[in-house]
């Protein structure tokens, strides 16, 4: 289980349940993790609730998934799905749950990133991942935390193109051969950026 290694980004492509007992050293967490009832994307579920363990800050998204946030939190935010009409059959938030952090509930306000077009529209770049999070709101995310940030669920990586371009240091891990290698071009993409102007 070698990992790849990417400027300040660490990536592993394996089941987080093998990767996570290995880790130390992890100040937060930032992750959209599977959800139980997600069959039609075939995702491994994995529980969440030893997370704390090893950390001190968690964001966590959690839209419905048949079942309450699993772990005690400190704060729940709202993550407004700017591009999304009512009536239109898809969920208009997500609540990003803060463990460890602030108290005080925020709304962010970001479309969702479902189409080149929409990427395009907010400075963002669309790569076909079902649940991709848009990186304007990561960063606002990543700003909220200190020092080395974990997505165990990484998917496209996202997580760690902002902390890349934040420079921040990033542990990634990933089941699906493809989103990994889409993550590892992400953010090697995004290390070679934040080179040119150092």
């Amino acid at each position: 289980m070698n990992p790849v290694i990417i400027g300040n980004a660490t990536l592993y492509n394996s089941d987080c349940r093998e990767v996570l007992p290995m880790l130390t050293g992890v100040d937060a967490v930032i992750t959209d993790p599977p959800y139980k009832y997600y069959d039609d994307y075939k995702w491994e579920y994995c529980d969440i609730t030893s997370l704390p363990d090893i950390l001190m800050s968690v964001h966590g998204f959690w839209c419905w998934s048949g079942s309450e946030f699993p772990i005690a939190w400190s704060a729940r935010h709202i993550w407004s799905k700017a591009n999304r009409n009512i009536g239109k059959n898809a969920e208009q938030y997500e609540e990003i749950y803060e463990l460890n952090g602030g108290k005080t509930g925020l709304v962010y306000r970001h479309a969702v990133i479902d189409s080149e077009m929409n990427a395009i529209l907010n400075g963002d770049v669309f790569v076909n991942h079902p649940c991709q999070k848009p990186i304007r709101l990561i960063h606002r995310l990543v700003k909220k935390t200190k020092g080395v940030i974990l997505d165990p669920f990484m998917g496209s990586g996202t997580t760690g193109v902002a902390a890349v371009q934040m420079d921040r240091k990033f542990i990634g891990i990933e089941i699906d051969n493809k989103y990994f290698d889409i993550a590892c071009k992400r953010i090697e993409d995004a290390q070679r950026q934040s080179t040119l102007f150092t």
